[in-house]
């Protein structure tokens, strides 16, 4: 699947405690990376839930592709995954790279696919799942070959530059024209940091279009949006 565009006119979201963010305008075509950047707790995560049609925008206009926001918002979760979000798409600890990548990949066959692709036989989507997987981590830059024990070592154990290729493989494993990615510099070097946002430059050249959440942004970024201004 193809990237997506993604514009925002005066777009903003008002909470139980007030607004979370206000006052973002965007234009990003498809294939773009988009840096939503601000201090913990300015309302990034909310933007990138919002346009992903996660949350409900209280004011202003947005679209992804053809979809508008917050009208059209399930159409938008069609076309969109989520990596490393908090409280959405946590890792269990204890389970195995494998058995997350298998997990997913079975999720997305039952739920994701069309009828006409749970009617193939079943060798044939097994075959296809194996395909998915296989893209998804090359797409993500992870390589089972150079962790402790392969495809069977536990989250718990991974590095978080790897949890966090982990998450984003996960996301990919749906094909997603638009894939939203937040705190891409938690915890990370300044050189991890560096091949994060090479890796999100990547996807997006290849044509996904990504939303980028963190404190900074990058220099990589086709578009910007900055969350808790005055």
């Amino acid at each position: 699947m193809g990237g997506v565009g993604v514009t925002a006119e005066d777009f903003g979201l008002k909470g139980p405690r007030g607004w979370a963010f206000r006052g973002i305008s965007l234009d990003a075509g498809p294939g773009s990376l988009i840096a939503v950047e601000g201090p913990s707790g300015s309302g990034r995560t909310s933007l990138l839930l919002a346009l992903t049609g996660r949350m409900k925008a209280s004011e202003g206009t947005a679209a992804v592709g053809e979809f508008t926001l917050p009208k059209q918002s399930a159409a938008v979760r069609r076309v969109s995954a989520l990596a490393n979000v908090a409280g959405v798409t946590d890792l269990d600890p204890a389970l195995t790279l494998g058995e997350h990548l298998r997990e997913r990949a079975l999720l997305q066959r039952r739920f994701g696919d069309s009828v006409r692709g749970l009617l193939r036989p079943r060798t044939e989507r097994a075959v296809e799942a194996g395909l998915r997987i296989e893209r998804a981590l090359t797409a993500a830059g992870l390589d089972r070959e150079v962790l402790p024990k392969g495809a069977r070592t536990a989250v718990r154990d991974l590095e978080r530059p790897q949890e966090l290729r982990l998450s984003i493989a996960l996301a990919l494993i749906g094909r997603p024209a638009l894939l939203g990615v937040d705190d891409v510099d938690l915890k990370l070097s300044d050189a991890e940091r560096a091949e994060i946002w090479a890796l999100l430059r990547s996807l997006a050249d290849s044509g996904t279009t990504v939303v980028a959440v963190s404190t900074e942004g990058t220099e990589k970024a086709d578009a910007r949006a900055q969350t808790g201004r005055a």
